[in-house]
């Protein structure tokens, strides 16, 4: 049973497409190894301040 050269060129096509997508999918997965982070101070953002508001929009809700 042989296939007809259409039907090779078909699947040949297919099997390009799928590896172009998978590749596509497993690139960022294979890259976060590359990527390391460095052993420096991480700088980090002040704390917020606490304002309060929390207690009054928790009063007003259980009034409402």
């Amino acid at each position: 049973m042989t296939m007809p050269v259409s039907n090779l060129r078909g699947a040949a096509g297919l099997m390009a497409r799928a590896a172009a997508i998978l590749l596509c999918l497993a690139a960022p997965v294979l890259a976060v190894p590359v990527v390391k982070a460095g052993h420096g101070a991480t700088i980090e953002a002040p704390a917020m301040k606490k304002t309060g508001m929390g207690l009054v929009l928790l009063v007003s809700l259980r009034r409402g």
